[in-house]
C-alpha cells in the first residue's frame, strides 16, 4: 500500500466519521427523523430479541469482549511502524461501523419527546409533596416487606427470578397509553452479565445492550435491587432511552404488580429516590424516616451498605464519572441527579 493510497483511505474514513457526527446531529433536531428512528426501533427490538434471547448467556457481552480484544490488539500494533497505517485504517473502519449501528439502533431515541410533556403538569417538584409521598411509600414498603422471604440472617431473598421476569413482561402491557404506545414483544431476554464481578466494584446494577436488545443485570447485587433493575432495563428494551424515564417506566411496571417481590423492590427504590431528593433540604426528615423502617427493611439496608463497602474501589469513581459524561452528552441530567424521576413521579401521582 503506497503512501498516497494510505493517506486517501485515512482521510476517507476520518471524513466519513465526521460526516456521521454532523448527520446524526442534524437528525436529532428533526422531529420527523426522530419519529422514523422510533418506528425503526419497534421493528429491530423484536427482531434482535428473537435472534438473541434463546442464547443462555449474554451475546452482547461476548460482542464487547471481542471488541475489547480488537482494540487492545490494535493498540499493540500501533507501536509497530510497519503495521501502524493499516491499523489506523482498521480502527477508523470499526469506529465508523460501531458508531453508525449505535445511532441507528439506539442513539437517536435519546431525543424522543420527554415523558414529562405528556403529563398534565410540569411544575418543579415540591419538597412538601415529596415528603408526603415518602411517608406513603414507607408504609407500602413495610407492608410488602412482611410478605417476602428472608434468608437465615433475616435479609430479603428472591424466591423465583423467572416469575419476576415473566411478571415484568406482562406488566409492560399495562403502561397507560397516554404515556406510551410502544409495543411489548413479550420476549424474555433478561441475562445475568458476564461482567458481574467488575460491575460490583463499579456501582453498575445493570445495562441495556443496543446491539442485541438484551437486558443485563448484576446477579451479585443485593436482592432488593434485582427486580427493579430488571424492570428498569426492560424499559430500555421497550424504547425508553433516558435513564430517569426508564426508572419511571420501571416504577409503573412494578408499583402495582401482583408479584410481591417486584412490588417491594419497586417501592423500596421509589422510597430511596424520594429520600435522596429530600435530604439536601431536610436531612432531619430523612433520618426520621430511616429510623421508622421496619426491622426487615433495616436489615436489607444494612446488607446493601455492607455490599457497597465491600466493593468500594477507584473503579466506582471512574465509572461514575464516565457514565455522568455519557448521560449529559445524550441530553440527560447525569447519573447522580434524581430530580427528573421525582418530577415524573410527583406529576403522575398527582
Amino acid at each position: 500500500m503506497n503512501t498516497s493510497k494510505i493517506y486517501t483511505k485515512k482521510r476517507f474514513w476520518a471524513g466519513l466519521l465526521l460526516a456521521q457526527f454532523l448527520l446524526f446531529f442534524i437528525f436529532s433536531k428533526l422531529k420527523f427523523m426522530i419519529s422514523f428512528f422510533e418506528s425503526l426501533f419497534e421493528i429491530q427490538k423484536k427482531t434482535h430479541q428473537i435472534l438473541f434471547s434463546w442464547i443462555p448467556f449474554s451475546m452482547g457481552d461476548v460482542l464487547y469482549v471481542v471488541l475489547g480484544i480488537f482494540i487492545l490488539y490494535s493498540i499493540i500494533k500501533l507501536f509497530k511502524k510497519k503495521e501502524r497505517n493499516k491499523t489506523v485504517i482498521r480502527l477508523l473502519l470499526v469506529i465508523n461501523i460501531f458508531y453508525f449501528c449505535y445511532q441507528i439502533f439506539w442513539g437517536m431515541l435519546y431525543f424522543q419527546t420527554p415523558i414529562l410533556y405528556k403529563l398534565s403538569s410540569q411544575k418543579d417538584p415540591e419538597i412538601s409533596k415529596a415528603k408526603t409521598l415518602a411517608l406513603k411509600y414507607l408504609e407500602k414498603c413495610k407492608a410488602s416487606r412482611e410478605r417476602v422471604k428472608e434468608d437465615a440472617n433475616g435479609v430479603f431473598i428472591l424466591s423465583d427470578l423467572n416469575a419476576i421476569q415473566t411478571e415484568i413482561l406482562q406488566r409492560q402491557k399495562t403502561i397507560p397509553p397516554f404515556i406510551s404506545s410502544k409495543k411489548a414483544p413479550q420476549i424474555n431476554s433478561f441475562k445475568p452479565s458476564l461482567f458481574k464481578n467488575v460491575m460490583s466494584f463499579t456501582g453498575i446494577l445493570g445495562y441495556y445492550n443496543p446491539f442485541t436488545a438484551e437486558a443485563q443485570y448484576n446477579s451479585q447485587m443485593p436482592a432488593t435491587s434485582i427486580p427493579f433493575t430488571s424492570a428498569h432495563e426492560s424499559s430500555h428494551q421497550l424504547g425508553f432511552a433516558r435513564e430517569q424515564e426508564a426508572n419511571f417506566i420501571g416504577y409503573l411496571i412494578g408499583v402495582n404488580s401482583t408479584n410481591v417481590e417486584l412490588r417491594y423492590s419497586t417501592e423500596y427504590f421509589t422510597l430511596k429516590s424520594l429520600l435522596r431528593f429530600i435530604i439536601e433540604e431536610d436531612p432531619a426528615f430523612v433520618k426520621t424516616v430511616l429510623k421508622n423502617y421496619s426491622e426487615g427493611m433495616k436489615r436489607d439496608r444494612a446488607f446493601e451498605k455492607a455490599f457497597v463497602l465491600r466493593h468500594q474501589s477507584w473503579l466506582d469513581d471512574f465509572f461514575g464519572f464516565t457514565n455522568n459524561l455519557f448521560l449529559k452528552s445524550n441530553q440527560q441530567e447525569g447519573s447522580i441527579t434524581y430530580s427528573y424521576f421525582i418530577d415524573l413521579l410527583l406529576n403522575y401521582e398527582k
